[in-house]
């Protein structure tokens, strides 16, 4: 089904063949050696007993070619991290477990708010962060990867395409997003990427123009995946938003710090699902509406650090074009779902269409009214200039969590 077509101003690596897992898998062997590999895998303790984790981990333990596992576990007390070492106890792999929630860790923690330098609210952003500068603290992969932890459609060839374009030493890649079509269960899936960024996109375009991030942003073909792989340089001075703008603050990230073509996208899979976030029009604090608030904010700020002016107007002729895009979004996608077969509920879309519109305009007002707002995480460079010693001690609370 593939195609080999290169859209956009980044490279799209296809899969083409179907290549045999066991060919990729010898060839990042021999990568190894010269660029050892890193898997983190930030999890929720409640995802242990999930429909996804154990199909993972006992795939994960088959992959040949990685020289660490860093697992950040959240929401763990200490009956919960004893059986989560239970439960990774079976990969074969160096891993290791940062216990967030354990004394040790807490205890860093506490050091690095002291010094306005710790990230501010508990979530993924923060896990992959201290798993990052576990990474960086230990000192073992010279290219590292990150997936989800509820993936149920994994399959390690996932992992072996992902982190492909940064192991290949022949390659010049930073920086590689995964992407794959949100079909499962013969549905469309991947909503918030369909139906907000990149009709919400397409309207920035049209308010603002042609503007360089904008056609890197809408270059990626699902921009809200939660898989990428980067060399271990980039960790050093990366900045990671706290929030559900994670996923697009990577991106934006790697478009300040590097040229385009040192950035790539990989098709890891043909069919992929995972665990799904209710729409929740009636809390904006949580669900799909929560991370479309977020995502919205992150791109206005990106924005803004390129000049461009926002006011209560603008808030208003960009939710007003986005309503107008994504209503048309949601008449293709009926169609294309339609052709092959597949239910798509077009009430719901254009409520999901509904409720998005509403938080772009919340996102923009809550933008306008706090200028000094930043939900960033500093970046390593940054906590190492504060406090020299801060990998030093992270490594060592990691080896004693693991160890006693």
């Amino acid at each position: 089904m593939a195609d080999f077509y290169q859209n956009g101003i980044i490279t799209t690596l296809h899969n083409l063949v179907d290549r045999p897992l066991d060919e990729l898998e010898k060839e990042l062997i021999s990568f190894s050696r010269i660029r050892p590999m890193s898997l983190v895998l930030p999890s929720l303790y409640s995802e242990l007993s999930g429909p996804a984790l154990d199909n993972i981990i006992n795939d994960v333990a088959k992959v040949p070619y990685l020289n660490e596992i860093v697992i950040g576990l959240d929401r763990a007390n200490e009956k919960e991290y004893g059986h989560a070492r239970e439960f990774f106890s079976r990969l074969p792999q160096h891993h290791r477990i940062l216990w967030n929630d354990g004394p040790r860790l807490r205890k860093i923690d506490e050091l690095l708010q002291n010094e306005g330098l710790a990230p501010k609210e508990m979530g993924k952003g923060r896990n992959v962060w201290y798993c990052y500068g576990y990474v960086l603290a230990s000192g073992r992969a010279e290219s590292v990867a990150l997936h989800d932890c509820d993936i149920v459609t994994y399959d390690r060839s996932m992992l072996a395409r992902l982190i492909y374009p940064v192991a290949n030493p022949a390659f010049n890649y930073e920086f590689a997003k995964g992407y794959y079509a949100r079909v499962a269960t013969q549905k469309l899936n991947g909503r918030v990427s369909r139906l907000l960024v990149t009709p919400l996109i397409r309207a920035l375009k049209k308010v603002y123009g042609s503007l360089d991030y904008l056609e890197y942003l809408d270059s990626f073909r699902y921009p809200l995946s939660g898989e990428f792989s980067m060399r271990t340089d980039v960790l050093n001075d990366i900045r990671i938003p706290s929030d559900w703008g994670l996923e697009i603050g990577v991106l934006s990230e790697m478009k300040r710090n590097y040229s385009t073509n040192r950035i790539c996208q990989v098709d890891i899979a043909d069919v992929y699902d995972h665990k799904h976030q209710p729409l929740s029009e009636e809390d904006a604090s949580r669900g799909l509406s929560k991370m479309s608030t977020d995502i919205c904010k992150a791109i206005f700020r990106k924005l803004a650090t390129q000049g461009e002016i926002f006011t209560t107007e603008t808030f208003r002729s960009i939710k007003a074009t986005y309503f107008r895009i994504a209503l048309d979004f949601v008449e293709t996608y009926y169609n294309d779902a339609r052709m092959n077969g597949l239910t798509l509920d077009r009430h719901a879309e254009e409520k999901a269409v509904e409720l998005f519109a509403e938080n772009i305009m919340s996102a923009g007002e809550h933008f306008l009214a706090n200028p000094m707002e930043t939900p960033f995480i500093p970046s390593w460079n940054r906590v190492i200039s504060a406090v020299p010693d801060i990998l030093d001690r992270i490594y060592e609370a990691v080896e004693e969590d693991n160890h006693h």
